[in-house]
């Protein structure tokens, strides 16, 4: 009798798995008719859609073009305008030269370097994890690949977004010749907590750190002057 059962049980596991495997077969070779009006075109000629529900095809946008769409933008175009306004200040500080060598570190899609280059500054370098071309090229900021002060000025408003700050900020100086400027942009920050920050910049000392308004919103920058390459 447990034979018979087990049999019995055998030939219905088999059965269970040809079925199954016939209907994955046939949805493997069928497209979906949900979402996809009939007269839509044929399912080789698509790109990835957005969703299972878009079925419109788009077209490959060159980079230049998705840069210039991306640098008329209202958004793009402001946030530029604030940098070149901040950096402007810097120009008439003395920090700042058309023939100083900039480091922006964690220069995102490069509006800092776009502001830069535009007011003349000649040597204006961007890093960031992910490369976002022409303006910003792909390093890691605790382990920047460039020589020992390289560069006349360094430039971050990312230092709190680091995942080692201590390590971020030893990379900074070391880059920067000695005498050089490292120009750090923080949320409004405390006395105290100013003084936490520059700490961090173990090479360098306290030259000024004032309270501005930024797109919008109220940062503290921090100017510190580079005593000796690390």
């Amino acid at each position: 009798m447990e034979r018979y059962i087990e049999r019995v049980l055998n030939r219905v596991a088999l059965i269970s798995v040809s079925i199954a495997t016939l209907i994955l077969l046939y949805l493997l070779l069928q497209t979906p008719e949900t979402c996809i009006p009939r007269n839509a075109p044929r399912k080789p000629h698509f790109r990835f859609p957005k969703s299972s529900c878009d079925f419109y095809s788009r077209d490959y946008l060159p980079l230049h073009k998705k840069n210039t769409r991306l640098w008329s933008s209202k958004f793009w175009i402001t946030k530029v305008s604030s940098y070149t306004h901040f950096f402007t200040q810097l120009y008439q500080m003395g920090v700042l030269k058309n023939h100083s060598k900039v480091l922006c570190v964690s220069a995102g899609a490069g509006h800092e370097v776009m502001a830069l280059t535009k007011l003349g500054v000649e040597d204006v370098t961007g890093v960031e994890l992910i490369e976002s071309v022409p303006f910003v090229s792909r390093a890691d900021p605790h382990n920047l690949p460039f020589f020992d002060e390289a560069f006349d000025v360094a430039f971050t408003a990312h230092l709190e977004d680091a995942l080692y700050p201590l390590q971020y900020a030893r990379e900074m100086e070391r880059t920067v010749r000695k005498g050089g400027v490292l120009v750090v942009v923080v949320e409004e920050r405390s006395e105290e907590e100013v003084k936490e920050i520059v700490r961090l910049f173990r090479m360098s000392s306290l030259l000024h750190s004032s309270y501005l308004i930024f797109i919008g919103n109220r940062i503290t920058r921090i100017l510190l002057k580079n005593k000796a390459s690390a």
